[in-house]
């Protein structure tokens, strides 16, 4: 049985493709399988359960505690708007590809969906994006991401971070080949930070 549907049968889900909040301690017995690692790997980028349900999370401090299905994607369109306190928390921080900030209208800090394929309806909910939804970019790094992540949906081939000189991996999660797994994670445009830390982590 697949951590799909594990979760499934343990959520139980409705008609409506809501369930109740499953509680991470419930991963024990045949469902321990579930447990998480990095993260929700069964349910992040475009994974067959991201894919069909809006996965909520709830969290205790950057843990997760409890998850729950709210509803099917696949009734959805994608909204791009981002929530008020998320933008102007990001708006102050420096473009996390080139440390710059307002320097012109180029360095122009803009609040970015990591997820550059935006398929991720629960991120597409204002009342369930959460900050590590987004990133900080500055206008001329958001721009080249856009072409980055458009190529990539056109091709499911991932940008290789071996790209820029000096970055020693290619990506710190996965290969080229885009999966539903994985999605975007892995990926040094959806989080150069996570990619930095992985690399020194390596070395």
């Amino acid at each position: 049985m697949t951590k799909t549907a594990l979760f499934l049968e343990l959520a139980k889900p409705d008609e409506n493709g809501v369930s109740r909040w499953v509680e991470v301690g419930e991963f024990i017995g045949k469902y321990s399988r579930l447990t998480l690692g990095n993260g929700l790997d069964f349910g992040r980028g475009r994974s067959p359960l991201a894919k069909k349900y809006v996965i909520e999370k709830q969290k205790k401090g950057n843990k997760i505690i409890a998850i729950r299905l709210n509803g099917y994607n696949s009734e959805r369109t994608f909204n791009q708007n981002i929530r008020q306190d998320i933008k102007d928390f990001y708006k102050t921080q420096n473009c996390v590809m080139l440390g710059v900030n307002g320097y012109s209208e180029n360095t122009k800090i803009e609040t970015d969906h990591k997820d550059g394929r935006k398929e991720n309806y629960r991120i597409s909910n204002l009342e369930t994006q959460e900050f590590d939804d987004f990133q900080p970019l500055c206008k001329a790094a958001n721009d080249v991401k856009r072409q980055i992540c458009k190529r990539c949906k056109q091709t499911d081939k991932r940008w290789s971070a071996k790209n820029i000189k000096g970055n020693p991996y290619e990506f710190y999660d996965g290969d080229e080949n885009f999966t539903q797994e994985l999605g975007c994670v892995g990926c040094y445009q959806y989080d150069p930070v996570e990619y930095r830390k992985s690399s020194v982590k390596k070395n």
